[in-house]
């Protein structure tokens, strides 16, 4: 029997171009939680059989255990010393299940994972799913390297096969639970401590990280030179002079001076000597270097400075461009080409280009210049063109990125610049001034990169000892300024130079530092601190600088390295930067109050925000409704603060109280036509109300905050399932969402446009229209288990005989009703007897029966219909 090889790669798309190229395109493919690609060839010199699939990035997400998700009852000093756990990023995906499946009765593993650090960590997550380990008998797990999708690249590594990098692997698991530990402790005592205090704190979590809040640290400081800097007056001299018809505009050597009577007394020597003599004209010819190859750093900073693109837009659109074959890896350090580099093909690939080619063509005939020497960091190669491209194959902004790394490359490649630099040197009064001219003789590589270009300026012939009539001498008057704040260029420059995070996760940082409203994105991309990053920063200074300085993240980066280079135990590089950690967390709390001072001079206490709203359940006072994001209840009776769903609108719901616990009904309408229209209790919503509650929905959680290091994301009404509360997803629930695992829920205040909203996607179903009322009704359907629902049509409009209005029955299953629905945002589906279809799962609710989200077993004949 044939042995047969598994292989997975990172993204679909790349284990297509893998299974494309290794089977010269003759295989099938069949449908999974990702594709799988099948074809016969030889490994290791057998016949043997393929398959090639893939994940989605990483498998596994690192997070503390369930009992230490409430924030209400973990000490945040006890997540230094918890127990951290990985689960599956996206349970949702079923690639854990997927890649145990797909790998059953294969012999060999071969990774296809990228070629970085997290590519490695990824490499033994899909080993831990696959089943598949080594053996004494023989070697079974396979690395490829590679740096490109190109069919010469994906041959190259198929045929140097390699091992995982263990030690690389376990550095990526040391800094996720540092960051982990480090970032949701403070996070969790900042935001609770800050926000039960002050109303117009823009953000719904007050958030520290060791990589953030030292990029933060950096655009404080810039912004704080900005409002600290004094100007100062200064005076330059500037003489003219006529020559050959031209007036020349000389500089003086002392640039300026800050005295203005000093200014004026040099301006009255040279005036009173009237000439300008000659003494000195030097000529030289000079070069401005090629550039060396492009890595991800230089690539951002252009992005950002010249193309306008944010760092992390950037980052996607060169992902896009890697995954799609038209350049080489994205993520790489290295600015020097490996000796063994094929220029001539990476060059020959240009020739045929509408913009460059025939500059390519040139210069493979009059023969390239191989790249400057720069930096090897023994990763992957400068980031390089591997296809052919045109804007209207790419698109504008993936086109912009694209058109900009051919150009550097192909500069790279090709003759440095050279130019007459003349230098004319003048004297009057005792003071020297020049005069500094460029003529270009050889373009070299700025015909490609025209923007690096040296500018043409022509100056008068001189000679030695001429001396020249003085037209005037200008005595200019002007003031320093401050620096402008850092642009995201500058930024990523200091973030490089400073050890703050990698080259892959540099534009993260950045973006997170935007998300949460410590700083904004001003006109040529510069970062303007808001009042809450400024405060956040100078609380961090006052208390322990080290908090937002780069000193101690650039040491745990370095001791990260040696543990990618088996320099150092993972294990003892935890310990000791958490035990750093826990003592400057414990200083932290005890300090609280010296930030608190910053936070009190700069936001409103609480109690002095908002509007009255809604009765508190336990004190019966009307609590306040802070309408500043992050939009919360306060009780200033209790001192109790009540998160709420954000980005919408809260009004009173029909002036109802919660059966549970006598808290008045908020209704959250979400914008947009299509908007969502739910109640919720303030209390339910933050406390949910039984046990176990957070365990059954933290799948749903992470679905809906994705990335999120903060509290929970609620629980309103629809997401409910307590078995009485009239309000609550198992009384309002119809049935399974056909989309997704979700249950359809009556929207309450929809009338006369009645409908059902998926509690989960954006399924919209639109019920009979123009109706008095539409209720649910505590019985079910005998085919299907869903919800009988309960139309009084109007008189005028109803479809009934005799004029009757009044008509209960299942949406599936009663003809009637079925025949009046139209469903939005969603797939066709049809009701199978004995089994579910698509989404037709048991649902949110399921632990309480099939009823409300049951599976929906009927009449093959009924179905939703495209919309």
């Amino acid at each position: 029997m044939a042995p047969k090889v598994f292989m997975v790669a990172e993204k679909p798309s790349i284990a297509l171009s893998i299974a494309s190229v290794l089977s010269a395109g003759r295989m099938s493919t069949r449908k999974g939680s990702t594709d799988v690609h099948e074809f016969d060839g030889m490994f290791r010199g057998a016949h043997s059989h393929f398959k090639v699939t893939s994940v989605i990035g990483h498998v596994f997400s690192v997070d503390f255990p369930p009992a230490y998700q409430n924030w209400e009852v973990t000490d945040p000093m006890d997540l230094f010393e918890a127990p951290v756990l990985k689960s599956e990023c996206n349970p949702k995906a079923h690639i854990r299940r997927h890649l145990s499946l797909e790998a059953r009765g294969c012999t060999y593993l071969v990774l296809w994972l990228d070629c970085d650090r997290e590519g490695e960590n990824i490499c033994y997550e899909v080993i831990e799913c696959s089943g598949i380990h080594e053996t004494e008998a023989g070697r079974r797990i396979f690395r490829a390297k590679f740096s490109s999708v190109t069919e010469k690249d994906i041959c190259n590594a198929m045929d140097n096969l390699l091992v995982p990098n263990k030690d690389e692997a376990l550095s990526v698991d040391a800094r996720q639970e540092i960051d982990l530990k480090v970032g949701v402790a403070f996070t969790r005592f900042q935001t609770r401590y800050f926000q039960g205090k002050y109303g117009n704190l823009d953000s719904r979590v007050i958030s520290y990280g060791p990589c953030q809040t030292p990029t933060l640290g950096f655009c404080v400081q810039r912004a704080m030179q900005i409002t600290t800097f004094k100007p100062e007056k200064f005076w330059s001299l500037n003489p003219f002079i006529m020559k050959d018809g031209y007036e020349v505009q000389l500089d003086w050597d002392r640039r300026k001076v800050f005295d203005s009577e000093v200014a004026t007394m040099f301006q009255k020597m040279v005036t009173d000597d009237g000439t300008l003599k000659v003494t000195d004209i030097s000529t030289k010819e000079e070069c401005k270097p090629r550039p060396s190859g492009l890595n991800t750093v230089n690539m951002l900073k252009v992005a950002s400075s010249a193309l306008g693109l944010g760092p992390q837009m950037a980052m996607q659109l060169a992902e896009r461009l890697y995954t799609q074959g038209f350049i080489s890896y994205p993520r790489t350090e290295s600015t020097t080409y490996p000796a063994s580099f094929d220029f001539t093909s990476a060059l020959s690939i240009q020739q045929n280009h509408p913009i460059w080619g025939n500059y390519v063509k040139a210069l493979l005939a009059d023969g390239y210049h191989k790249p400057r020497q720069g930096h090897d960091a023994g990763d992957h190669p400068p980031i390089t063109p591997m296809r052919s491209a045109t804007e209207d194959t790419l698109g504008n902004d993936a086109w912009r990125l694209y058109q900009f790394i051919c150009q550097h490359f192909i500069g790279s490649v090709s003759p440095d610049c050279r130019y007459m630099r003349t230098a004319i040197e003048f004297t009057a009064g005792g003071e020297v001034f020049h005069c500094t001219g460029h003529h270009v003789t050889a373009k070299g590589f700025t015909s490609i990169m025209p923007w690096m270009s040296v500018s043409e300026k022509s100056l008068p012939q001189f000679k030695q000892g001429e001396k020249i009539k003085i037209l005037k001498v200008d005595l200019y008057e002007g003031s320093t300024t401050p620096p402008d704040y850092l642009s995201e260029s500058e930024l990523i420059s200091l973030m490089e130079k400073n050890g703050i995070g990698t080259d892959a996760s540099i534009p993260v940082h950045i973006n997170n530092i935007c998300e949460r409203n410590y700083v904004q994105v001003n006109s040529g991309r510069r970062l303007v601190p808001t009042a809450l990053g400024t405060t956040l920063i100078k609380g961090y200074q006052c208390i322990d600088a080290d908090l937002c300085l780069p000193d101690i993240r650039s040491f745990i980066e370095q001791q990260i390295t040696l543990i990618a280079k088996g320099e150092a135990d993972h294990v003892h590089v935890v310990q000791h930067v958490l035990q750093q950690f826990m003592n400057k967390y414990s200083y932290f709390v005890k300090m609280i109050e010296n930030m608190d001072a910053l936070f009190e001079a700069q936001f409103s206490p609480l109690a002095d925000s908002g509007r009255l709203l809604s009765k508190c359940g336990k004190c019966t006072r009307y609590m306040k409704y802070i309408s500043t994001q992050p939009t919360r209840l306060y009780c200033t009776t209790c001192e109790e603060v009540y998160n709420l769903p954000q980005n919408g609108t809260i009004k009173l719901y029909k002036e109802l109280a919660c059966p549970l616990d006598g808290f008045e009904l908020l209704l959250f309408s979400m914008a947009g036509p299509d908007g969502k229209s739910f109640p919720l209790c303030p209390f339910c919503y933050n406390s949910p109300p039984f046990e176990g509650i957070d365990k059954l929905f933290s799948a749903l959680k992470l679905e809906r905050n994705p990335g999120k290091v903060g509290k929970g994301a609620g629980m309103p009404c629809f997401l409910c399932p307590h078995p009485t509360c009239r309000h609550s997803m198992i009384t309002q629930g119809v049935c399974a969402c056909p989309e997704c695992s979700g249950t359809l829920i009556l929207d309450p205040v929809s009338a006369p446009k009645w409908r059902l909203y998926c509690n989960m996607c954006n399924c919209l179903v639109s019920l009979p229209q123009g109706a008095h009322r539409i209720s649910t009704t505590s019985e079910k359907c005998s085919n299907c288990e869903s919800t009988i629902i309960e139309v009084d049509f109007n008189k005028k409009t109803t479809p009934l005989q005799d004029g009757a209005t009044l008509h209960k029955g299942c949406i599936l299953c009663d003809e009637l009703l079925h025949s009046l629905i139209e469903m939005k945002h969603g797939k066709s589906f049809s009701m199978r007897r004995g089994r579910g279809g698509r989404g037709r799962g048991r649902g949110r609710g399921s632990s309480r029966g099939r009823g409300r989200g049951g599976s929906a077993r009927g009449d093959p004949k009924m179905s939703f219909r495209d919309f």
